[in-house]
């Protein structure tokens, strides 16, 4: 009896492993558009409007080579997401803004998405996730 509850139970966990493992996708962005390699690139990801540009969800800082830099996001659930990131151009540690927190340095955002008299909205930065996503943005 011990023998069969053991073999059950091997089989639900393997089960219930694949089926966790085929709803979490892995995010790939490509960066492009830096000006130099020196200081790193913020990278920031989001899954609501009310958290977008406030608090990410993940996020990680990268090396920036031959103006480039790619970033991996893994186990990301299906849903929606944005992205932003910064170029630390001048190794700070800290994204510099001008007056009314325009920033001073180099961003992108998920879709290219522009702000008009303020930040980018979610709605046009969002993307789905309902498989492994690659993603190219442009930092200016």
């Amino acid at each position: 009896m011990q023998r069969i509850i053991i073999t059950v139970s091997l089989f639900l966990f393997s089960f219930i492993q694949q089926i966790t493992a085929q709803e979490n996708h892995s995010i790939t962005i490509e960066f492009t558009g830096m000006k130099s390699d020196k200081g790193g690139l913020y990278v920031a990801l989001y899954n609501s409007k009310d958290d977008f540009l406030k608090k990410s969800i993940k996020g990680d800082i990268v090396q920036v080579k031959d103006k480039k830099a790619t970033v991996v996001f893994k186990n990301i659930p299906e849903g929606e997401y944005a992205v932003s990131a910064f170029h630390d151009a001048n190794d700070n540690k800290k994204m510099d803004t001008k007056i009314f927190g325009i920033p001073k340095e180099p961003i992108g955002i998920s879709n290219d998405a522009k702000g008009f008299f303020g930040p980018p909205k979610y709605k046009d930065a969002k993307f789905t996730v309902n498989s492994d996503v690659s993603l190219s943005i442009t930092i200016k």
